[in-house]
């Protein structure tokens, strides 16, 4: 990698607004005058690639190793453990987020988070104050992110800045938001040629509290009963992968994107935190958990609540 450059990432197991949210911001940069290039951290999902057909577009290059020292940009994470490997000997010099602070630098940095359903939302506004003009291209990116991370606007995490940002941007893209969102997220649906420790690991994050490690891993359906058919071979995948990082507890869930609920296998040490955080009852380690459809804010708030 060019030590010239800067390169600006989302988290591991990238969902469409890492990605999406990492060439919007490269590309602000470049505006800005700034050498700057869009990597991922991970595979692309089908939802992400539905966007890059669309545009008729490459994703941007996939890099597993990072050179102490880097200069990067951070977006849609602060979490050292859902960032590069190497984190710690990074230079970080921009964080742009939508999701809870945890994470410390010992020299300044541009730090921008705001309480909204999507980073594309964020850096939208970061386009208006720079003056920068938004492209088509651009404007379609931004626009897929926010449907994706609000379920199109479904999503508890949706506030009225982001369906005015993408109202705003549709226009620009030249789309219909339901029409384009519905084809999104039902591409994302599509699960027929993934393996099952693929298809725990589209969307994973990992997090930490106390000492305890944790995995909340998260798909998006239009069919709860054709996902849980594979309950066993789901149940095996999340065993190895519990053994393999040491965690003490995996929630894998399906989130019914019709229905506006989720189902969730959860197994290790402390599975049971479910049913404590939720109310529920685990049958045979599933629950369906009614109205919740948001990691970041119904599902990590009430584990972390309740993870003794």
């Amino acid at each position: 990698m060019n030590f010239n450059q800067t390169l600006v990432f989302g988290h591991k197991n990238p969902d469409t607004d890492a990605i999406m949210s990492a060439m919007v911001m490269a590309n602000l940069e470049k505006e800005l005058g700034n050498n700057a290039k869009a990597i991922r951290l991970g595979n692309i999902n089908k939802e992400t690639q539905y966007v890059f057909d669309y545009l008729k577009i490459d994703a941007p290059e996939l890099v597993t190793e990072l050179k102490d020292g880097q200069d990067v940009i951070l977006v849609d994470h602060n979490e050292a453990t859902q960032s590069a490997d190497n984190i710690a000997n990074l230079n970080v010099q921009k964080v742009v987020d939508h999701h809870a602070l945890n994470f410390s630098v010992s020299t300044p940095i541009y730090y921008r988070a705001e309480p909204v359903g999507c980073t594309s939302t964020v850096l939208y506004k970061m386009y208006k104050e720079n003056d920068v003009e938004i492209s088509k291209e651009i404007a379609t990116m931004m626009l897929s992110a926010i449907v994706s991370d609000t379920l199109l606007f479904k999503s508890p995490t949706c506030t009225a800045e982001d369906k005015a940002v993408a109202e705003k941007l549709a226009k620009i893209a030249g789309v219909d938001v339901n029409t384009y969102g519905t084809a999104l997220l039902k591409a994302g649906t599509d699960l027929s040629d993934y393996t099952p420790e693929q298809i725990i690991n589209i969307d994973s994050k990992l997090f930490e509290k106390d000492g305890k490690k944790f995995k909340i891993a998260q798909i998006n359906t239009a069919d709860l009963d054709s996902v849980f058919k594979d309950k066993v071979y789901f149940e095996a995948a999340i065993n190895n992968e519990i053994k393999k990082d040491n965690l003490d507890l995996y929630m894998f869930a399906a989130t019914d994107i019709i229905n506006s609920n989720s189902k969730v296998i959860t197994l290790g040490n402390d599975s049971k935190v479910v049913e404590k955080a939720y109310g529920v009852t685990l049958n045979d380690n599933t629950a369906l958990l009614e109205n919740v459809v948001s990691r970041k804010k119904q599902m990590l708030p009430k584990i972390l609540e309740n993870l003794d």
